[in-house]
């Protein structure tokens, strides 16, 4: 048994990694084969409809056709009504649900309570490389100011502080978003600060496998989804809300409700703890309501 999966890209690295998750998801929980091919974002929707060329109807028909952003979702409706198969959206699709197959939306986007939409906890991360925590490595990393958050360096560093003092072997890295002046003398205590632009391809993704323990500022909630992914323990750094009505910080709540993360500063037990799993759980989401099997 084969399933076919066309993936409409965009441009955008963090919206093509959510895409890429489910699709992962789907070869470990499909009980046949599953074959992805990419559709790049020069086939827009009219080429798609008028034109599309001999590559794109040499390709088999789609079982799913799966887009993450707004760019994709026109041509990936195009496609849909040209060659079949079901139209996945991932995350909210701005367009009427009722136009798609299927979305699958994060919980605190609160998506309405509809039969095609299936609710994820936090954005769809990929599965990290399976590696043993290194004993005793801590990794801090730092967003930055946002639509929800402001941002107080001195707060920050004085949170950070107190992660420090721990006797672990912490690095720390910010982001493109954090101000200039945040990671000031935070390596005077022996820490490593690594600025973003001068992380390798991969770098991140290696760290959180290897963490022990993760400290994740709370407006960067792709980067705690995705540290919850690993098997470290995830704490959460404040940062000051914009308003009182903050959908980020509601996630963030829930997350702190489960124990799945923690906002204590003092090392409290420990182990490792299992992956969140997301990208699977919504895969046999998807399998089951399209009446697929699933293992």
């Amino acid at each position: 048994m084969q399933l076919t999966v066309w993936r409409f890209l965009d441009g955008n690295r963090a919206h093509e990694k959510q895409s890429a998750a489910l699709i992962e998801g789907l070869r470990r929980s499909f009980v046949g084969e599953v074959q992805a091919f990419d559709i790049p974002p020069e086939y827009s929707a009219s080429r798609i409809a008028l034109k599309p060329g001999e590559w794109l109807e040499s390709l088999p028909t789609p079982d799913f056709l799966i887009g993450t952003g707004r760019r994709s979702r026109l041509p990936m409706l195009s496609a849909r009504h040209r060659f079949g198969g079901r139209a996945v959206a991932i995350n909210r699709p701005l367009w009427p649900y009722r136009w798609f197959d299927f979305a699958i939306v994060p919980e605190h986007d609160r998506p309405p309570p509809l039969p095609n939409v299936i609710v994820s906890q936090g954005a769809l991360t990929e599965p990290l490389q399976e590696s043993v925590p290194q004993s005793g490595k801590g990794l801090i990393l730092l967003g930055g100011p946002s639509k929800h958050y402001s941002w107080n360096s001195a707060s920050i560093r004085e949170q950070v502080e107190k992660l420090l003092v721990q006797p672990l072997d912490w690095c720390i890295s910010d982001s493109r978003r954090t101000p200039k002046g945040t990671m000031e003398g935070l390596g005077k205590g022996g820490a490593e600060l690594v600025d973003w632009l001068s992380c390798p391809p991969g770098w991140l993704q290696e760290q959180l496998s290897q963490a022990e323990r993760i400290w994740v500022t709370e407006d960067s909630i792709s980067m705690l989804f995705e540290s919850l992914q690993s098997q470290a323990q995830v704490g959460v750094i404040r940062v000051p809300s914009r308003s009182k009505s903050n959908k980020v910080r509601s996630a963030v709540l829930r997350l702190l409700d489960q124990g799945l993360v923690s906002e204590q500063f003092e090392v409290k037990g420990g182990g490792r703890r299992d992956p969140l799993n997301q990208f699977l759980l919504c895969a046999r989401a998807l399998l089951r309501r399209s009446g697929l099997p699933s293992r």
